[in-house]
């Protein structure tokens, strides 16, 4: 991610007259210690009849002496280098242990080393100042990042034309200075605080950040340099470690010394002696960037931009004009930049903020996308072994842009201190029974179940108390905890049964309730946590026989479905029942109850209303989990209302309807959760949930481009404004994107619409053109990939699974020809849905996931719909856009035109070569060589920030004409056996053996060899000449469980290039799986910068292996592995 600036320096003296110059001494070369990587220096004097000595000042600066045997009316010098603008972490150091906390002293002989350093000066404004600075006892970086904060919130900067310093007592006195002035005071002070410092002269570089700041300050607008100065403390076991009292910041990256001394008049820029005359004084500095290397924070200039969007409206056009009606929907995912190293944000589904930050979430796209709609907080998936199913928040609104909730302020915010109590459910539910005109003496209070609580707690041991925590079953204890806390007599929540007697529209739903009768006196619910609706005792409810029943019938996707009514105004249906109700006749909007009827024993009670709506007030953070409900519940108390299920969508928002006018007549601010609305084509909706690390936002389908491009960029602006990212990090610095990928889900806008049902043939393409381009599958992947990952590809270790899916692809377009346009759907998916499945056979859990387009399951199972599962969450919007566009250009292609070809068996290559970044884009330029001359101009450029994101440059070194290259590659990830944990068996993942690339150029194979310490890098050719690839396999950490436990970490990895005529090794680099210096990171990097810095700090343009080599055959002779020819695995 480094980008290349090149800084020009000007500073001219004209004379008004022939003038004799004295020798003349210029800093303004970069000094010995520059930490930023300097790629050129030019240094260029006028006039030319000059002469120049290189040398170093006593404290090691650079210096150019310049003599000027004639008099002059001129003097101009000028400065270009170019610099590495490459991130490095100005806290990367270490302390001796007796520095670690201030103050410390510093032993005698580097007392004396550092006795320039240390000279105290003393005046009143300075010793004054002095006595304000905290000299307490602290951690010493604490201690030097609150004064450096201190002078820069005390001192005003301005700009200083007069030449000089100002002295510390002037600075202080006028609470004003110029850089220099800041340096010098605060060398000042860290000498009176007893530590060696110096003053500093140098450029500063600035360049405007890719992306604005959430909150605090952005930066500079625009790039920016100029001469700067700021100072440096000596710190034992770290050296020179440079604070920049103007900003507050410590010194990075665009600190570029050229002169540290004790004193500033020895730092001066430019020194020497001249004639007395006059002279006009000019300065020019000016940073310009010449090289950006492909980046994720800014992937694509302004004109690539325009061109992909140009594409992408040629494609939609091509997909309009053979009527695909695609549809493109997915479910991103993204993590908190905040607490990033907490388990919600790594590994658990759920956490005590992930709620939080999905309900900030929520209701931006709610005030987007779905004004007019209604909030609707479920129930999500519940996998085994998690304590509690997950939640999922829902927008709903109509696709007619008709409002169902008009009142948003009735919505409450969980984040909120709300304290409703059982009075105001009780209040609530009975004042909506009346609205629908019920009954409200079949209201029944809700109570935690008595008995089994009681005999739960008879069965604890005699030394156990069920309020603290020690009981082993953290989920049970916060549950005893909770029931006995509220009394176990206390009312839960509130039931009305309710059933809904279709109507033919929106409003004319007739609602039916009833008695619920149980063998106890009162409803006791389930034990457990969800909320009370998903734990109604229904089988204690009279039993019925399986023809009186009453199932829910789903109703058939591809059944048409008639347009939506618009809705009365609340207002009019209340009068209209008030109306009736008075005159006592007809029916009113809301069917009156059925009457009291008992059921006989044996009978069938087909009457019995079986379904019921909840109101109830409890904590919202008992969602969260018992950890986070123990920590951070008892707080709050918000209103819920659990909706019923439904099978008709004009049943629900009817109901829904009366519910938010019985919150407007009270003005409750409630949460719906409950049973969702039923799967409807004129109902969309987008769904937040909780996965493991991440929240995942299930985005709603866009019909063209403009609203693709939309969907996607405000998502990521609105997980950004969040406090959400794209963007998450190994311990090593190492990009992975978010962990929780981002599917891409297509289809059309109902079943019917479906191309993958009205053309299976394009399902068959897709899945052929996938296999036979791995490219597709390893360039947009996150880490977990392999047979054991959870997007696999069909022929990863499975090559008779291989053999199969050519037989199912000849099936499908043999049955095509056979029923032409009218090709039942269910045989799409008994084709393919016993082939696209992972190892142990689950459907879901595959490349193409069909599961959703036509399976006989249910309903949800026959929308139509292909996911594409091994797509990793991108970090910029836009370049999840032009994966996305490439996925519309191929289905417009392989539309138009079948893709028939014979499938590759790429065997063990598929985990050799095609995991290397050099081979990965030699067959993905390949793809984009192929969609160019079927019309669709992509351009290779657009892919390089994914190249880059997932492929990243470790580093390059060249020696004696041959230059190696350094990228880190893939590596599958693979399942572990079952072991034994906490409530059953766990399987891990071994995540401990890592890839590198190793591209080498110039090389001659006859004479010279690459090493990966000491053992022969199996070189192959890459067609180009001179260049050659060869990939290293190494542990990068040792787990408990991983494959070989035996095998320890392969650190440092000693890359040589062995010139085997001379058994010498005549240069190489270093690359340290883990810090050189020792560091144990206990935290994720906070950002890209931190991630950068980390990955750069390991890598060394030295280090080869000193002395003769011996036993080193040249490259062309060296024998490759058969299975792994292009790999060298270091545990073998």
């Amino acid at each position: 991610m480094s980008i290349h600036a090149a800084l020009h320096h000007v500073t001219e003296y004209d004379y008004d007259r022939m003038v004799e110059l004295g020798p003349q001494v210029v800093r303004l070369r970069p000094a010995p210690h520059c930490r930023s990587h300097i790629l050129s220096y030019s240094l260029k004097i006028e006039p030319e009849g000059h002469f120049v000595n290189w040398q170093q000042d006593p404290y090691a600066n650079y210096q150019a002496r310049l003599v000027f045997p004639e008099k002059t009316k001129k003097f101009k010098v000028t400065v270009d280098l170019v610099t590495e603008m490459a991130v490095y972490n100005p806290f990367d150091f270490f302390l001796e242990p007796d520095a670690e906390n201030y103050p410390f002293t510093y032993n005698s002989e580097l007392k004396k080393e550092l006795r320039p350093y240390l000279g105290r000066m003393r005046n009143a404004a300075l010793n004054k100042y002095f006595k304000t600075i905290d000299r307490s006892e602290m951690r010493t970086i604490d201690f030097l990042v609150k004064l450096n904060q201190q002078v820069q919130q005390d001192i005003n900067y301005l700009i200083r034309m007069e030449p000089g310093v100002q002295t510390p007592d002037e600075t202080l006195d006028l609470r004003s200075g110029s850089c220099r002035d800041s340096a010098w005071l605060m060398v000042n002070l860290l000498r009176l605080c007893g530590l060696a410092a110096r003053f500093v002269s140098g450029y500063l570089i600035q360049l405007k950040p890719d992306v604005k700041a959430l909150d605090g300050p952005s930066g500079t607008e625009v790039d920016f340099t100029d001469l700067h100065a700021w100072c440096e403390v000596y710190l034992p076991g770290a050296g020179w470690i440079g604070l920049d009292p103007t900003s507050g910041l410590f010194a990075g990256e665009g600190h570029i010394p050229v002169a540290c001394t004790p004193e500033p008049s020895g730092a001066a820029p430019i020194e020497g002696g001249v004639d007395k005359c006059e002279v006009d004084f000019k300065h020019t500095m000016e940073v310009t960037r010449i090289y950006e290397s492909p980046r994720v924070t800014k992937p694509y200039t302004e004109d690539q931009w325009q061109a992909i969007v140009d594409l992408g409206h040629k494609v939609d056009q091509k997909l309009q004009d053979g009527d695909v009606r695609l549809t493109m929907g997915g479910e991103p995912t993204f993590v908190s930049v905040n607490g990033r190293d907490e388990r919600e944000w790594n590994v658990d589904a759920l956490g005590p903020t992930k709620r939080g930050y999905a309900t900030e979430l929520v209701e931006r796209l709610r005030k987007q996308y779905g004004d007019g709609g209604f909030l609707h907080f479920g129930q999500g998936k519940w996998y085994p072994g998690e304590q509690l199913p997950r939640w999922a928040l829902s927008i709903y609104w109509r696709a007619d842009g008709h409002p169902v909730w008009k009142n948003p302020k009735l919505f409450a915010d969980e984040r909120d201190p709300i304290m409703y109590t059982n009075k105001d459910a009780e209040k609530f539910v009975h004042t909506l029974s009346k609205n629908l005109g019920l009954a409200d003496k079949f209201i029944e209070p809700a109570y935690e179940d008595v008995f089994y609580y009681l005999w739960r707690e008879s069965k604890l041991p005699v030394n156990v108390d069920p309020l603290k925590s020690n009981l082993d079953d953290e989920m049970e204890r916060t549950r005893l905890k909770r029931v006995f806390t509220q009394k176990l007599d206390s009312v839960i929540g509130y039931v009305l049964p309710i059933e809904a007697n279709q109507g033919q529209n929106y409003f004319d739903t007739n609602w039916k309730t009833g008695p619920w009768f149980y063998r106890d006196d009162r409803l006791y619910l389930l034990p457990g946590d969800s909320p009370m609706g998903y734990r109604l005792p229904l089988e204690s409810l009279p039993w019925t026989n399986k023809a009186d029943y009453p199932y829910m019938i789903e109703q058939d996707p591809f059944a048409p479905r008639p347009p939506l009514t618009v809705s009365a105004p609340v207002i009019a249906q209340h009068q209209s029942l008030s109306k009736n109700s008075a005159n006592g006749s007809g029916k009113t909007i809301w069917s009156q109850s059925q009457e009291v009827r008992y059921p006989n024993r044996q009978e069938s009670a087909a009457w019995i209303t079986r379904t019921a709506l909840c109101v109830e007030t409890r904590d919202p953070m008992r969602a969260n989990g018992p950890d986070a409900e123990n920590k951070h519940g008892g707080k709050n108390g918000a209103l819920y209302v659990f909706m019923p299920p439904l099978a008709r969508l004009e049943d629900y928002l009817n109901l829904l309807e009366a519910v938010e006018a019985t919150a407007e007549e009270l003005q409750f601010q409630i949460v719906i959760e409950g049973y969702p609305p039923p799967r409807d084509p004129r109902l969309k909706v987008l769904q937040v949930t909780p996965d493991p690390g991440v929240i995942e936002v299930n985005i709603h389908p866009a019909h063209n481009w403009n609203e693709l491009v939309e969907h996607t960029e405000f998502l990521y602006q609105a997980a950004f404004e969040s406090r959400l990212s794209a963007e998450k990090f190994m311990t090593d610095g190492r990009h992975t994107g978010t962990g929780g990928g981002n599917h891409f889900v297509m289809g059309g806008a109902t079943p019917i619409d479906s191309p993958f049902l009205r053309k299976p043939e394009l399902l068959a393409s897709l899945i052929l053109y996938w296999h036979n381009h791995p490219s597709l599958s390893y360039l947009f992947s996150g880490m977990f990939i392999g047979p054991t990952s959870q997007a696999p590809r069909v022929d990863e270790a499975r090559n008779d699974q291989l053999y199969e899916l050519e037989i199912a692809l000849k099936e499908i377009h043999e049955n095509r020809k056979k029923y032409g346009a009218s090709m039942p759907p269910w045989l799409v998916d008994r084709t393919l849905r016993n082939i696209l499945i992972d190892v142990t056979g689950n459907t879901h859990r595959s490349e193409f996931c069909i599961d959703k387009m036509y399976s006989p399951d249910s309903q949800t199972g026959r929308l139509g719909l292909l996911e594409l599962r091994a797509f990793e969450m991108p970090p910029h919007a836009h370049m999840s856009i032009v994966q996305q566009l490439l996925i519309r250009a191929l289905i417009a292609r392989f539309w138009d035109e079948s893709y028939q070809a014979p499938a590759t068996r790429w065997g063990t290559e598929l985990h050799d070569r095609c995991l290397l970044p050099t081979f990965i884009k030699m067959d993905f330029d390949d793809v984009i060589e192929e969609m160019q001359r079927h019309g669709y101009d992509f351009r290779p450029e657009w892919f390089a920030p994914h190249l880059e994101f997932r492929f990243p440059l470790i580093g390059q070194v060249q020696t004696m004409g041959t230059e190696i290259t350094l990228r880190n590659g893939l590596e599958p990830w693979h399942v572990m056996g079952e072991e034994s944990a906490a409530g059953g068996t766990a399987r891990y993942v071994d995540s401990s053996i890592e890839r590198i690339e190793i591209r080498v150029t110039g090389l001659n194979q006859s004479r010279y060899t690459v090493t990966c310490n000491g053992q022969a890098l199996p070189l192959q050719p890459t067609g180009t000449a001179g260049e050659y690839v060869a990939g290293v396999r190494y542990k990068a950490w040792n787990p408990p469980s991983s494959l070989h436990p035996s095998i320890g970490v392969h650190a440092p990895l000693t890359f040589d290039v062995i010139d085997t005529w001379m058994k010498k090794s005549v240069g190489g680099c270093q690359y340290h799986v883990a810090h050189p210096g020792g560091r144990n990171y206990d935290t994720f990097p906070v950002n890209a910068y931190e991630a950068e810095s980390r990955r750069l700090s390991r890598f060394f343009r030295m280090g080869h292996t000193p002395g003769i080599v011996e036993g080193v055959q040249a490259n062309i002779g060296l024998a490759a592995s058969r299975e792994f020819p292009f790999t060298l695995d270091m545990r073998r």
